[in-house]
């Protein structure tokens, strides 16, 4: 069982858009931080570059799933017609 240093809601963190990451404040003076590609994988740890300590996440992974309403004809199907 892993043991976290605290349970943080996703909204509690601050986002960057530019590097499309959450950030959270570590007590070691850096800050905890995880990926929105991490996020849409199901990942909810969130770990401080400078120090041991993790946090967990929480948010709702449907709100980072992708809409790929393209994704119906890819990978072998052909496009189709409609009338």
């Amino acid at each position: 069982m892993t043991s976290y240093y605290d349970e943080i809601e996703i909204e509690d963190m601050e986002f960057d858009e530019d590097e499309q990451v959450y950030t959270y404040p570590c007590p070691c003076g850096d800050k905890f931080e995880i990926f929105v590609d991490d996020l849409r994988d199901g990942e909810d740890i969130a770990r401080c570059p400078s120090c041991s300590l993790i946090i967990r996440v929480i948010y709702d992974p449907d709100e980072f799933a992708e809409e790929d309403d393209d994704t119906t004809f890819q990978v072998g199907s052909s496009p189709v017609a409609v009338a």
